[in-house]
């Protein structure tokens, strides 16, 4: 049996807790975590003992790893998001029993955080002191720098394996796809990113932020080898044309508008047209539930008319499957107890269910 590195399970042990943890709660939302716990590992208690046990078998385990980022400090229009990897853990244990995914456990996050580079010395020493319990830890706080810095060990450990991460707001997709990005290229394989969402999220900053879910895509261009390598999918939500995106950034969209008009065989025909030519290896698929139209996606921060429908999108993955291996994904912007629409429960079931279903699709292509 391959074993895990101590400095490695070390960093694991602190800086992760059980699947469902990482949502900071006082006694909200006790009864879903037992329940969760009770699925996983057949008990709801001594779970930190089970849950850090359970590390030592991530060696030999499924290629595809799931990761839990309950971080919505990101986000900025309706929070919510932190639920999300509790959410839909639950929903794929229930409904799809048949997936071979390892559950590495959630990123601790302290609720107020975003990234350590955004604060002082004294601070970083006070939320080590609260973390690890040691204020001269070497450890990162934030729950952004604690992803990116668990996963460069990840992928120099298990270069075969993938993360599916599950958010949180869409920030969280920074440290995940930069960490996949660059691991990449360290092991010299071309990876191309294919974002799904509404929106941009190609802004240079936001209210003086450079790091959140309207600007995160920007911030790993560079790691792409070409900027195009980014491809996005059921844009609708811009305060800008197409032009000015693909332009200024040098990225490649299919807006929703034009998906309706042309049809998903055409949609499908020019995603592959695109990364026929460019030698790509591998792919990375970040999906924002709100690339899906509101009706089936009501509960989360910013639901938006006239998106994709799940088959719709489901036909884009399946044909970016046949072609490409899926290496590393996430599923980002589940909110839910966040459901402007009035459709309530029905709304959040609603949106799980569409939920699981892609994230369910991506886990079995990265354990291929």
């Amino acid at each position: 049996m391959t074993t895990i590195t101590s400095e490695f399970y070390h960093k694991l042990s602190n800086c992760l807790c059980p699947p469902g943890n990482g949502v900071f709660t006082v006694n909200t939302a006790k009864e879903r975590k037992e329940q969760l716990h009770q699925t996983i590992f057949g008990q709801a208690v001594g779970v930190d003992d089970l849950w850090k046990a359970s590390l030592n078998k991530l060696p030999d385990a499924s290629k595809a790893i799931i990761l839990g980022i309950a971080s919505d400090c990101g986000g900025g229009i309706l929070r919510g998001a932190n639920w999300g990897p509790l959410f839909l853990r639950a929903n794929l244990l229930e409904n799809y029993p048949e997936l071979t995914a390892f559950d590495m456990g959630d990123i601790r996050v302290i609720p107020h955080l975003l990234a350590d580079k955004y604060l002082n010395e004294a601070t970083i020493a006070n939320c080590r002191k609260a973390l690890y319990q040691d204020e001269h830890s070497k450890y990162a706080v934030s729950p952004l720098t604690i992803t990116e810095d668990v996963l460069h060990d990840f992928y120099a450990q298990f270069p075969e394996k993938g993360i599916f991460g599950i958010g949180g707001d869409h920030s969280v997709s920074y440290p995940l796809t930069k960490a996949y990005l660059q691991a990449k290229k360290q092991q010299g394989k071309r990876a191309a990113i294919i974002h799904f969402d509404a929106h941009t999220d190609l802004l240079v900053e936001r209210l003086g932020i450079d790091l959140c879910f309207g600007s995160w895509c920007t911030h790993i261009l560079d790691d792409l080898h070409e900027k195009h390598h980014l491809i996005q999918i059921g844009i609708r939500s811009s305060g800008r044309p197409q032009s000015h995106w693909e332009e200024t950034f040098g990225v490649r969209q299919h807006w929703a508008k034009d998906i309706k008009a042309q049809g998903i065989s055409k949609t499908i025909d020019n995603i592959l047209n695109q990364l026929k030519d460019e030698n790509i290896d591998e792919l990375y698929v970040s999906f924002d539930i709100d690339a899906i139209d509101e009706s089936y996606a009501s509960a989360t921060g910013t639901p938006e008319p006239d998106g994709l429908m799940p088959s719709e999108a489901m036909d884009i993955l399946r044909a970016l499957a046949a072609k490409y291996p899926i290496t590393g994904a996430d599923m980002m912007e589940i909110a839910p107890f966040t459901d402007s629409s009035g459709q309530g429960l029905a709304g959040q079931e609603k949106t799980l269910k569409v939920g699981a279903e892609i994230s369910a699709f991506l886990l079995a292509e990265m354990a291929k």
